[in-house]
């Protein structure tokens, strides 16, 4: 079986950086980790191939640092790797994105199963994926809990709802989006570690992949950031002093004011 498993660089702390002409995260020195998302989704895959046999390839789009992102990936059981690097698709969008990913995934070959973490931890929008399918006209599966079998004509999940839980069935190819309680993910072992290091990472530029320059980057993105602004917390300290009896009927009152009781 030939699984594909998509994933993201997010920054590693929550004090991200925006440009202040574009409004897009700022990626080129900073620190960044694998989406803990999509470490779900590359463990699921790492599962089915245990289990059915077959290959596991990485994608991910960024900037040249997120080579170390998908040695870690293949450290942990992925057999390839893919990096889709280039100026070109800069400040994308997820509609952008996934234009992207569909046009490395087509030149690589379609996959029987493409995964997806639910969502990226910097944009939290769980877009990406759905979009991807779609680029890709094949049916797809979001918020999966797990993955009750699989083979090379169909997949049976467990998808969460609102509502609970429902059972689907989907043929193949077929793209899912998984939560994390799908697995735990295993940590990297030493020979993993060292595979990952000495692994050859693929490269696919804009020219490599034949995407029109007007599909991708700020200038293919159906959506802008027009502008961001940091919330400022607006905190009031109230002492409360007398006995405990009075101290009990100025935090009555001060609650009565606030309409919490």
């Amino acid at each position: 079986m030939k699984i594909h498993v998509c994933v993201k660089q997010v920054p590693a702390s929550n004090e991200t950086l925006l440009d202040p002409v574009t409004h897009t995260i700022i990626r080129e020195g900073t620190q960044s980790i694998l989406n803990p998302f999509d470490a779900y989704a590359v463990e699921e895959a790492v599962r089915i191939k245990a289990r059915c046999g077959g290959t596991v390839t990485a994608f991910t789009m960024g900037i040249p640092a997120a080579e170390g992102i998908l040695r870690r990936v293949i450290a942990v059981g992925a057999d390839d790797a893919v990096l889709l690097t280039d100026r070109a698709f800069a400040g994308s969008d997820t509609l952008a994105t996934a234009r992207t990913l569909a046009a490395a995934i087509r030149k690589k070959g379609m996959p029987d199963l493409i995964l997806c973490g639910k969502m990226a931890t910097d944009g939290d929008t769980a877009q990406v994926g759905p979009m991807l399918a779609e680029c890709l006209s094949i049916p797809h599966i979001s918020d999966v809990a797990e993955i009750e079998s699989v083979n090379e004509e169909k997949c049976t999940v467990r998808k969460m709802t609102d509502d609970g839980y429902v059972r689907l069935e989907v043929r193949l190819p077929a793209l899912l989006t998984v939560l994390k309680e799908i697995n735990i993910p295993r940590l990297p072992s030493v020979s993993g570690v060292l595979r990952g290091e000495k692994a050859g990472v693929g490269r696919m530029t804009r020219e490599d992949l034949g995407i029109d320059p007007e599909t991708t980057g700020l200038k293919g993105s159906a959506t802008r950031v027009v502008s961001t602004e940091r919330p400022v917390p607006a905190r009031e300290t109230v002492w409360i002093e007398g006995t405990p009896e009075a101290q009990a009927g100025q935090l009555k009152a001060l609650l009565r004011e606030e309409k919490i009781c």
